[in-house]
């Protein structure tokens, strides 16, 4: 008999990261479309230069490294469509261009490359240009007007009040805010492709939108309980975070028990954040955090192997 030994994967299928890539940018257009429509053609022409921004970045490196070509898989694509969908349509093209080259660059190539990764490069990168440039990120253009800021839901509900939009406008998409964040719709119907396509996993989702529904219908802050939840879960980057970056493959656990635990985790902690950050927005900073976590959440809710203690040692 003979007995090869070789590295993981040992089961390989049809599914291809290029493939995966692309059914994620499908996903993504109804919510892209719907900011085009509301905000005008510079959401579409900040998307293409963030796309177009992440592929050079990634190219320069491997020319620079000698490194082997990745662009194939089309990641880069998704980072920089993903990174984009996070910024308002006002922000400076400079600064759409600086965030993509970090996102590739410091968070995802210096780690090893595409499944390497530790914390979400779109993430990272907002993280990033919301640090040394604030305002070029939390100022919202006004419906279908260039140069003009409005406030976003979000701020109202800091006052705390609610917003001035009604649940179905928002559940539609017809409020201000980030290019990829304003239909609740729209990107629900995105993660319904991926789960049909199995992308994704729904458990994330659901239990990072659950976690904040239960605790913003419990933890309320205006007369109208059912109403503060609702406007919560539609308003800003909930439901693009909940769908599209928490359930990122590098930095999400593996095990199902450990999906539900971090997206309990994730929902816990943007409520944390938006009822007493700095900012009224607390979903990039919430996933961040639990990416940290997601090595240790995965080692101790790993299946137990026969004859094995957890920890890993073995029983006497």
């Amino acid at each position: 008999m003979k007995l090869t030994v070789a590295s993981s994967p040992h089961i390989r299928g049809d599914f291809r990261s290029s493939r995966l890539m692309l059914d994620v940018v499908i996903g993504l257009l109804p919510g892209l479309a719907v900011g085009i429509f509301v905000l005008g053609i510079r959401a579409l022409m900040v998307t293409l230069v963030s796309m177009a921004a992440a592929v050079t970045a990634e190219l320069l490196w491997s020319l620079l490294t000698k490194s082997r070509n990745t662009l194939p898989d089309c990641s880069a694509l998704v980072t920089g469509m993903l990174f984009a969908l996070t910024l308002p349509a006002s922000v400076p093209y400079w600064v759409v261009v600086v965030g993509s080259a970090f996102a590739i660059i410091f968070v995802k190539m210096m780690c090893g490359g595409l499944g390497q990764n530790i914390f979400n490069p779109a993430l990272a990168a907002r993280a990033f240009v919301m640090l040394l440039w604030p305002a070029s990120v939390t100022r919202y253009a006004a419906i279908g007007v260039d140069g003009v800021t409005a406030s976003t839901p979000l701020h109202h509900m800091v006052m705390p009040a609610l917003p001035e939009e009604s649940i179905l406008d928002m559940f539609l998409g017809i409020c201000p805010g980030s290019i990829g964040e304003l239909s609740a719709l729209a990107l629900i119907l995105g993660g319904v492709y991926l789960v049909a396509r199995k992308v994704i996993s729904p458990r994330i989702p659901l239990a990072y939108i659950g976690t904040v529904a239960v605790l913003t219908l419990i933890f309320h802050k205006t007369d109208d309980a059912l109403s503060w939840m609702l406007y919560s879960l539609f308003s800003g980057g909930l439901m693009l975070g909940a769908i599209f970056m928490a359930t990122d493959y590098a930095t999400s656990p593996v095990t199902g028990m450990g999906q539900i635990i971090y997206g309990i985790g994730c929902g816990i902690l943007t409520v944390i954040f938006r009822y007493f950050g700095l900012f009224p927005e607390g979903v990039t900073y919430a996933i961040l955090l639990m990416n940290a976590w997601v090595w240790t959440i995965d080692r101790y809710t790993a299946p137990r192997r026969f004859g094995v203690k957890k920890g890993g040692r073995a029983n006497a």
